[in-house]
């Protein structure tokens, strides 16, 4: 079965209805254990989009990398957070949804509409908006703001790996591997893991219990 390419379809449909700058938004890092929570939103030059557009996780590291430098280029790009205490104090979807508004609103460019990832779309938002179920394999806008939340992400983790070693964030990205879980029996539970998920949770209460 062949995966759906990306196209611009969904802008020219919203810049056909008066739309001047569409924007596609997508956020990485809700399933990690650690770290923050990171989107993006990203307007296209429809005269100047970069090759290749694609889901990121359709994506070697080295294209991604690639692409990533062509987009911060070549397009208005926005890259905001959500950190891990407002994950834990709001709770995964909350905190995604937080991360996406923040970046819509560091785009230099105001967007009359957005394109977002998903099936459902945040509060308060600036302008119209359309959620995309597997947005980032079929819009443009949506799987350029997939590549620089991904690669940006990617990259906080590898220096957060150098600062808190033995966890393995350079290559798991705070995902739970196995090798994750045993550091953090063996290790312990670092400023940057996410409480409310429940394998840290657990190890944290153990480790409560087992000091009583």
């Amino acid at each position: 079965m062949t995966r759906p390419v990306p196209d611009f379809s969904f802008e020219t449909a919203a810049r056909a209805r008066g739309a001047r700058a569409v924007a596609g938004v997508d956020e990485v890092g809700r399933g990690p254990w650690a770290g923050p929570v990171t989107a993006a939103a990203v307007v296209l030059d429809p005269a100047d989009i970069p090759e290749g557009l694609n889901d990121s996780k359709a994506l070697t590291a080295r294209r991604r990398e690639a692409l990533y430098d062509h987009l911060m280029a070549r397009a208005q790009v926005s890259i905001a957070h959500a950190s891990v205490e407002e994950i834990d104090e709001m709770n995964i979807l909350a905190a995604s949804h937080l991360a996406m508004r923040r970046a819509i609103a560091g785009l230099s460019v105001s967007p009359d509409h957005l394109l977002i990832d998903g099936n459902r779309l945040p509060h308060d938002l600036p302008c119209g908006a359309e959620a995309i179920v597997k947005g980032d394999a079929r819009s443009v806008s949506i799987a350029a703001a997939s590549i620089v939340a991904k690669v940006c992400r990617d990259r906080l983790m590898v220096d957060l790996a150098q600062q808190h070693p033995g966890y393995g964030w350079e290559s798991n990205a705070g995902y739970g591997t196995k090798a994750h879980a045993e550091a953090l029996r063996n290790l312990g539970v670092t400023p940057h893991h996410r409480r409310s998920f429940k394998p840290v949770h657990n190890i944290l209460y153990q480790d409560k219990t087992a000091s009583r």
